[in-house]
């Protein structure tokens, strides 16, 4: 009798923790399969940490860097698929390949969030269960020649040959980037439209790069001098560069200035408008993108309405558009709010 009841015990706690066991399985946070277009990207770490603390008990993230390479996120994309992930959230190293991605998602009857780099509207039509998170390309240009030219206004020494013309150098994103093209474009067009005449002395890429932006302006300030009366970059990882490079030829120093602009409003280039080394940036909203991205991503992979239980809302491109914010010493504070 004693052995009867041992083994009807240890049935029952053998089915009791089996029962267990498979409690987890039901409740189990589901994936979301996340690329990012290359991790050293200034702003798109702030966008990254944004998901990875919107997600937290709400979801596992399986998360790649795509070392800018659109050959990599597309196995990472395959592989992400495979391991069973119920929605995608694609930050595209390359716009023109939302078509292969959305492809990839549609076979596999998953849904998918584009962020921070825009598809072509009608590839983004094209499939019922794909949405874009981001901002509108030619906002950011168009804050950022308020911003510049409300400064020269009020600055007029900045023009320093007193010839009434703005003499810039530009630097430039990612070459066929929407963000790169019309924020090189509205900048530009917004600063002549407040009757500021301008010169151009130099437009390349620096590609989003903080290196680069420094090559840039070592070559600029060794070929123009004194000549550059204002900075232009399209964000504030070329802006930095800039800093740098001019920062070593003995700029900000005593009476010795030179204006410099950038987009995207990170951390670092706060402390820098702080120090007087640049007048100001557009805050691109990192936190608000990466939780908008999460929110909409985590509402499909559930199987919900994307905009569920959110305060976003789509435009006619079944896009939702985080608005920028032009940042300079006067309302610093609200820029640096959005990293807290």
């Amino acid at each position: 009798m004693k052995k009867l009841v041992a083994v009807l015990l240890i049935m029952m706690m053998v089915f009791s923790l089996t029962a267990c066991a498979s409690e987890p399985e039901a409740d189990a946070l589901p994936t979301i399969g996340v690329t990012i277009y290359k991790y050293d990207d200034n702003f798109m770490s702030f966008v990254r940490r944004a998901i990875e603390t919107a997600a937290v008990d709400k979801a596992t993230l399986d998360m790649s860097d795509s070392q800018n390479s659109q050959a990599t996120q597309n196995d990472q994309v395959d592989t992400m698929i495979s391991k069973g992930a119920k929605a995608l959230a694609i930050n595209l190293v390359d716009p023109q390949a939302a078509e292969t991605i959305i492809s990839k998602a549609q076979a596999a009857d998953l849904p998918v969030v584009f962020f921070n780099k825009e598809p072509e509207a009608s590839v983004l039509a094209s499939y019922d269960r794909a949405w874009y998170v981001g901002t509108a390309s030619a906002e950011a240009g168009i804050i950022q020649g308020e911003l510049v030219s409300e400064q020269w206004k009020a600055n007029p020494d900045w023009d320093r040959n007193g010839d009434g013309v703005m003499s810039y150098v530009l630097m430039k994103g990612e070459p066929g980037h929407p963000d790169a093209e019309a924020r090189t474009k509205f900048v530009i067009e917004t600063i002549v439209a407040n009757g500021i005449e301008v010169e151009e002395l130099e437009l390349q890429t620096g590609m989003w790069d903080t290196t680069k932006g420094k090559e840039l302006m070592d070559a600029w300030i060794s070929k123009h001098g004194d000549a550059i009366e204002m900075v232009i970059a399209n964000n504030d990882g070329m802006a930095l560069g800039a800093v740098q490079s001019l920062n070593a030829a003995g700029y900000f120093a005593a009476d010795k200035f030179m204006p410099v602009v950038g987009v995207d409003a990170i951390p670092d280039v706060l402390e820098e408008i702080k120090a007087g080394r640049m007048i100001g940036t557009v805050l691109n909203d990192a936190k608000n993108q990466g939780s908008a991205s999460f929110d909409l991503a985590y509402n499909v992979a559930m199987g919900k309405d994307p905009l569920e239980g959110t305060s976003w809302t789509f435009d006619d491109n079944k896009s939702v558009r985080v608005p920028y914010v032009g940042v300079t010493i006067d309302n610093i504070e609200f820029a640096e709010e959005a990293y807290k």
